[in-house]
């Protein structure tokens, strides 16, 4: 305690004062969203990686993972309750503040099937003000799947890149080419997938499908200098021989692949999902796609 103690005098502030600014911190973790005041409250490291994950990966991630998107567990219609319960001086420079965590309805009464939970937040002082850097070592969590997303994309675009190249010009030319992934079994450098060619020709504020088709299979991969490219695709064949072909190739993956290729429903939810990642990245202003005969879908 003694040390605590003369830590706290050394670094200028009182354990009242760090709970107080911890309490004020609490204000700004994520839930369900990053908030942009929060550059303002946190370290620019820990900002950067969750603006990263929040707002320029795919909008799916965050739902895909919900240690990112509940910070702190609360949902149907609860609200998390913050209570700042200690501080641990590490040094003049950083603390950590042991959060405590209850559920309260909006009308402000508590949740009494929900558990207390204790949580730690990391603060540094930067420049003479105590910031956020951290909360259940989520920053580390956010850099490994940031890595890991980085070379899920880099795969995505060589496997892009090779249908636009190679396969696309087997069919009627538009404008643009997008190709829709739909990812069976990865496996280092070999991908089994469901892969979707589609030209597209503007018309307004609509994308409308001009050609396009299905071409599955396993795609061998090689990379060189960080960089990814297909060394091979090996297709299911048409006609009598493509189950046959699909079995072969795709192997205890099969009824995954089945499962995914014969959900037309599926498949054309990953579309709408690509093609809005598609449209967003390269800031196009197309609001919605139309294959031939249909009616346009909002992207």
């Amino acid at each position: 305690m003694l040390a605590t103690g003369l830590l706290m005098t050394a670094c200028g502030d009182s354990e009242k004062q760090l709970k107080e600014r911890a309490a004020e911190l609490c204000k700004y973790i994520p839930d369900h969203e990053l908030l942009e005041q929060s550059r303002d409250y946190m370290t620019e490291d820990f900002y950067a990686v969750l603006d990263t994950m929040f707002n320029r990966l795919p909008n799916h991630e965050a739902m895909d993972h919900e240690w990112l998107y509940y910070f702190v567990t609360g949902n149907g219609g609860t609200i998390a309750d913050y209570e700042v319960v200690g501080i641990e001086m590490i040094d003049k420079n950083h603390a950590v503040a042991t959060i405590s965590v209850r559920q309260k309805w909006e009308d402000g009464s508590f949740d009494k099937s929900s558990d207390i939970e204790e949580h730690r937040l990391e603060m540094e002082n930067v420049n003479g003000q105590w910031l956020m850097a951290d909360f259940d070592g989520h920053k580390a969590d956010c850099i490994r799947h940031i890595a890991i997303n980085r070379k899920e994309q880099a795969v995505r675009k060589a496997i892009s890149d090779y249908l636009v190249s190679e396969i696309s010009e087997h069919y009627l030319k538009g404008e643009l080419c997008i190709p829709v992934l739909m990812m069976v079994h990865e496996d280092s450098l070999q991908v089994w997938g469901d892969f979707w060619v589609l030209w597209y020709n503007p018309s307004g504020d609509t994308l409308k499908c001009v050609s396009g088709g299905n071409h599955s299979g396993l795609m061998t991969l090689e990379k060189i200098d960080g960089n990814y490219k297909v060394l091979s695709f090996e297709q299911t064949v048409d006609g009598a021989g493509n189950q046959a072909s699909a079995r072969r190739i795709f192997g205890e993956h099969y009824d995954i692949y089945q499962n995914m290729h014969s959900n037309e429903a599926v498949r054309e939810a990953i579309r709408k999902e690509q093609l809005g990642e598609y449209v967003q990245f390269h800031g196009l202003l197309f609001h919605y796609y139309q294959d031939y005969g249909w009616p346009a879908v909002e992207l």
